[in-house]
């Protein structure tokens, strides 16, 4: 195993290590059987590093008491990598030498798309700086989340085959994909018909693709829900949404076009009033549209919630239900792929003309189509069980070429804080006021008038 001589640079950091969601510090005295619980919690959330040789900051006296040779670690590696059931793959382990100190033993571990255990059976999650066993139902939905246990395979005790033979949806689709086979031939063969004792029963990617309602159908609930809001912020109001929100209810195909089809009709030629100016919504269809199919096809079936899209002044934040699957991380992205729906994707992309990219494509065709209209990437946000994509109608122009821009389109235009902030998508006031003033300091634009107030303070071209 890899050894690397730290200075004293590196140990100060590591012993002013906060323990989190994602680092952790042991004793070299801890027994490996209790080292397999924080292990196993860091692989079945979201990855972490473990340094065995420095004791808690609790500890009075010396902190830093590392292993006195590799061959001490020998338990400790062993418990980790034999005997977590099943095993973590891609572990990186690596000795960090000290000097005079002993040896620090570094364990670097990935999230997992598998939920593990210790030698004793039991699973533990890592909840900030803590791990928490967790049972049952919780293991369940662990698996779930992972993708590891396709909520999509579920059988749906409700739905009898008769009545997906019968749908429309399923005859539509299998003369697109020119099957020659008999429709319950083709579901079972497509697998999505689950095995219950003796009968054949359809499952939640089948009720999904093919069932007249689904949402009325699938134990939990999986519409999409549209909200216009005439804000920019986070907390909104009653009165500052433009109308009820509006219920998307149908099979995945339909459920992404009509979807596609109220965002298009609440953006298009959508406009907002700041004073004098009226400042229009534009947003890349391409990008929005490969947003939402991922929303739909990768969020978690298996928590009881919708789709949410909320449609602000200055931005759209669509929000799906359930973290990253697997050993996905947002700083992966664009790089890694991995399917909660496995079933659910393939089956839309044997579609001519598909909806869906490959796995993973979606991003990076929305990324390149903010890109070519002048707009920031996408932001992507995991918060505790639900995955938040924000597109801010910010450009990717300085805030000085936004206003010089603004100012050659509207030559009679008068220039605010608040209007800049809305033409650039730029949150920070003084962000703002600095590019105001270095506008102002080069001649291209001048006060309204000098003695009004900063928060009124207004410019026209010069």
């Amino acid at each position: 195993m890899d050894v690397f001589q730290i200075q004293q640079k590196q140990i100060d950091h590591l012993l002013n290590l906060d323990e989190d969601h994602f680092n952790d510090v042991k004793s070299k005295r801890i027994s490996p059987s209790k080292l397999q619980e924080t292990f196993v919690a860091f692989a079945n959330s979201d990855g972490g590093d473990l340094y065995v040789g420095i004791e808690d900051k609790s500890e009075k006296g010396e902190r830093l008491v590392g292993l006195v040779n590799q061959e001490e670690a020998n338990d400790i590696i062993s418990t980790l990598l034999e005997e977590t059931n099943p095993a973590v793959e891609n572990v990186t382990i690596e000795f960090l030498e000290t000097h005079t100190k002993g040896l620090i033993l570094h364990i670097s571990i990935p999230k997992s798309s598998k939920v593990h255990y210790t030698a004793n059976g039991d699973c533990f999650i890592r909840i900030n700086a803590a791990k928490r066993k967790i049972k049952g139902e919780r293991i369940t939905q662990l698996a779930y989340s992972k993708g590891a246990a396709p909520y999509e395979k579920n059988p749906i005790d409700s739905l009898e085959v008769a009545d997906i033979l019968e749908s429309e949806h399923l005859q539509s689709y299998m003369q697109r994909v020119e099957t020659i086979l008999d429709a319950d031939i083709f579901l079972r063969k497509q697998r999505l018909l689950t095995k219950v004792k003796n009968d054949y029963k359809p499952n939640v990617a089948c009720a999904l693709l093919f069932d007249e309602e689904p949402q009325a159908t699938v134990d939990t609930r999986c519409a999409v829900k549209i909200y216009r809001l005439r804000t920019t912020e986070k907390e909104y109001k009653r009165e500052q949404l433009e109308e009820k929100p509006i219920t998307i209810n149908g099979p995945i195909e339909q459920l992404i076009v009509k979807t596609i089809s109220q965002v298009k009709e609440y953006i298009d030629g959508a406009s907002f009033q700041d004073g004098t100016e009226l400042i229009k919504l534009t947003y890349p269809s391409e990008a929005l549209k490969e947003i939402f199919v991922n929303a739909v096809i990768h969020r978690d079936y298996s928590l009881n919630d919708d789709i949410h899209i909320k449609i602000y002044d200055n931005r759209i934040e669509v929000k799906s239900p359930g973290r990253l699957p697997g050993y996905m991380t947002i700083n992966n992205l664009y790089e890694e792929r991995f399917s909660r729906n496995p079933n659910l994707v393939r089956m839309l992309h044997n579609l001519p003309d598909p909806l869906n990219h490959d796995i993973g494509e979606g991003l990076d065709t929305a990324k390149n189509e903010l890109k070519k209209a002048g707009l920031v990437d996408p932001i992507f946000e995991e918060l505790e069980n639900s995955f938040v994509v924000t597109i801010k109608h910010q450009k990717i122009a300085s805030i000085e070429d936004v206003v010089i821009k603004h100012l050659e389109d509207n030559p009679k235009s008068i220039i605010s804080n608040k209007l800049v902030r809305q033409l650039s998508g730029e949150d920070d006031m003084q962000k703002v006021k600095l590019a105001l003033q270095r506008l102002r300091s080069l001649g291209k634009i001048k006060p309204v008038d000098e003695k009004a107030s900063a928060f009124n303070f207004k410019y026209i071209k010069n």
